[in-house]
């Protein structure tokens, strides 16, 4: 039978992301991961599309109570048809045993007003944690979405500073949450870890970044800095997205090394002697706030990136971080990182990092989602 919430308990969630859970590890699971603690989690993804299958929901479990569910239909079927046929999907799901008798509405992306229905919700929240209309193959109907979404929320948290401020004045109950850490999980680079087989073979120096890698990596940048230093060695790791392998630059010290788990991630931490973020500056990074920053400095790596905004005013207005604004400046930053006398961006970063926590995000988001609560008159409190 389908369980029902009491009063007491706190309520279920159902979150509609862009995102694949299992893709990458970031906001939306450091968040929901911790939420499931007291409430069951359901993730909506975007439809996967499979040969010769009838429309069906897939429910696939994922740690700490947390329940992906992907709509799945047959290949073929007319674009203008797609979002029809996953709220049919929805709508069946939410009257099925599985489903939550009262919920919390939680959106990643503005599409998914699409084919969901927020009013039945009892509680909307809008985690904004990217300007996505600024990504490449961005819907043009999404900056409409978005402003529906904004006027169905109860509350609004925000991933960023910058994104902050070009949203704050368009919701009447939003927060800041930068982008947080688990530094027990990243401090573990900080002791010698076994050495990944694709990483071992590579000889040192080594300065490394990790990321998704689309059009918010500076490839031009990337390609002159291990021109200028061929000395050095560069390892990404991360999947491609919305950019062709081919894309990428290519020379004796650049190794890409592919996507990998979050799990593994401080094993190729610890092989490395500095960190990068060579993230171009453009419309897509122009409000980001990346999660790795706090997670390489917690691994105990000095860090040069560009001048993304939030790094800017957040890591690199305190010292924390080195910033470079030209392929010269990022490989002369890169050289006082590696000469290892110059710690004073140690302080800096523990200073930092002392405020940072995605265990207390999690709580002050708790108690933001229970004062919508009570100031929500349809909450059947």
């Amino acid at each position: 039978m389908r369980q029902e919430t009491t009063p007491e308990q706190a309520l279920d969630i159902l979150c509609f992301s862009h995102l694949r859970w299992d893709f990458v590890f970031q906001r939306p699971q450091h968040l929901l991961t911790r939420l499931a603690a007291d409430r069951r989690v359901f993730y909506w993804e975007e439809p996967i599309f499979e040969d010769n299958v009838a429309a069906h929901v897939r429910s696939l479990q994922r740690q700490s109570d947390v329940v992906v569910l992907q709509p799945v239909l047959t290949v073929g079927i007319a674009e203008e048809d797609v979002h029809d046929a996953v709220r049919t999907l929805l709508m069946e799901w939410l009257a099925s045993d599985q489903a939550p008798e009262r919920y919390i509405a939680w959106y990643y992306t503005p599409m998914a007003l699409k084919y969901s229905e927020p009013a039945k919700a009892e509680l909307t929240v809008f985690d904004c944690m990217d300007e996505l209309s600024a990504f490449r193959g961005a819907p043009p109907e999404l900056l409409e979405l978005e402003r529906s979404l904004l006027h169905e929320a109860d509350v609004v948290f925000v991933g960023g500073r910058s994104l902050y401020e070009s949203k704050r004045a368009h919701h009447a109950n939003i927060h800041l949450y930068p982008s947080s850490v688990d530094r027990a999980h990243f401090g573990q680079a900080q002791q010698k870890q076994d050495e990944p087989d694709d990483q071992a073979r590579i000889p040192h120096p080594r300065v490394g970044f990790y990321a998704v890698l689309d059009e918010r990596l500076d490839t031009t940048l990337l390609a002159e800095i291990a021109r200028l230093r061929p000395s050095i060695e560069f390892v990404l790791v991360g999947p491609l997205a919305k950019i062709r392998d081919e894309d990428l630059p290519r020379g004796g010290n650049l190794h890409y090394l592919g996507g990998k788990s979050y799990d593994v991630l401080p094993s190729y931490l610890s092989g490395w002697d500095a960190a990068m973020m060579p993230f171009a500056i453009n419309e897509s990074t122009r409000f980001i706030s990346p999660t790795k920053t706090p997670e390489f400095l917690a691994a105990g790596l000095p860090v040069v990136s560009t001048a993304v905004a939030d790094v800017v005013h957040t890591y690199g207005d305190a010292g924390a971080v080195s910033i470079a604004t030209t392929a010269q400046e990022f490989v002369d930053a890169l050289d006082k990182a590696l000469a290892a006398n110059d710690d004073a961006w140690h302080g800096a970063a523990q200073r930092l990092l002392d405020q940072q926590s995605w265990d207390r995000t999690v709580d002050a988001i708790r108690r933001d989602i229970e004062t919508a609560r009570s100031k929500n008159p349809a909450s059947k409190l």
